[in-house]
């Protein structure tokens, strides 16, 4: 073929060959463009999705009516601490081979409110319930950042101190009491008109609270719950005012009950295993 024949004829097909390229190239911008734009929707919406659900995870794990941590909560929270010093055991056993180590342990308090009845009596239930909240979220001001509070059921709440012993969980416990007797509850006056009402000289509630470590009173979170169960009902026993009986530790004295009918304000700690040889 001549040479002049085959120019002309690539000149014939690089014409369509170079639109072709023009549109492959636009197609291809423009797919590039649409990908960027689903990839940032998607982006968009995993952020989304994530945010939901730690947003969900969050109400999972609180109290509706509190605002505190749920008793479902508690329980991972006690079973995390309990195989930590699990773990943390053998460790604790060959330091003391080799030197001084001191083991890991974690204490619970469960803490019981009485005299909300009275104040349901008087206040109503949706009153009462609103004062049960202002007062869990001051107990929750009460622990340390590593401590967690919950609610365990009705108006008894739990705390799982990590690396706490019994004297700290006790003070801990005595602390929480002293707090729920001299909280000052919603809108309680006796005289709201008085020019200088004089600050209520109780709040009608009383206390209790039962310690147990691990592990002394259990190396699982279900016994070490039943040891602290068995500690609240021992502080729970009548006792003499301001006057310590065996492994109780009184924190308040009888005070005016603010609401007819309710009894002294009182408040106890029993420490699971004291006294035992």
């Amino acid at each position: 073929m001549p040479t002049s024949l085959l120019v002309q004829a690539l000149a014939l097909l690089g014409a369509p060959l170079a639109g072709l390229t023009g549109v492959l190239g636009l197609r291809l911008r423009r797919a590039a463009t649409l990908g960027a734009d689903r990839e940032a929707g998607l982006r968009e919406r995993v952020a989304e999705l994530e945010e939901r659900c730690a947003e969900l995870a969050r109400v999972a794990a609180h109290d509706p009516l509190t605002g505190v941590w749920n008793h479902r909560h508690l329980q991972l929270t006690l079973e995390r601490e309990v195989e930590r010093c699990r773990r943390r055991a053998p460790e604790a056993a060959a330091g003391a081979r080799g030197g001084p180590a001191a083991p890991r342990s974690v204490a619970v308090v469960l803490l019981e409110i009485e005299g909300f009845e009275a104040v349901n009596a008087e206040h109503g239930r949706g009153r009462g319930q609103a004062m049960l909240r202002d007062l869990a979220q001051r107990l929750s001001l009460e622990v340390r950042r590593t401590d967690t509070l919950g609610r365990y059921g009705g108006t008894e709440f739990l705390v799982v101190l990590p690396d706490t012993g019994a004297a700290g969980a006790a003070k801990v416990a005595e602390r929480l009491c002293w707090t729920v007797r001299r909280h000052r509850l919603l809108d309680w006056s006796p005289d709201p008109w008085a020019a200088d009402p004089a600050p209520p000289l109780g709040n009608g509630l009383s206390a209790a609270a039962g310690v147990a470590v691990l592990p002394g009173d259990g190396t699982h979170a279900v016994p070490l719950l039943r040891a602290a169960d068995r500690a609240l009902a021992l502080a729970k026993r009548p006792q003499p005012p301001l006057v310590g009986r065996g492994n109780l530790s009184a924190c308040a004295g009888p005070g005016p009950a603010a609401l007819p009918g309710t009894a002294a304000n009182r408040a106890a700690v029993a420490v699971a295993g004291e006294g035992r040889p």
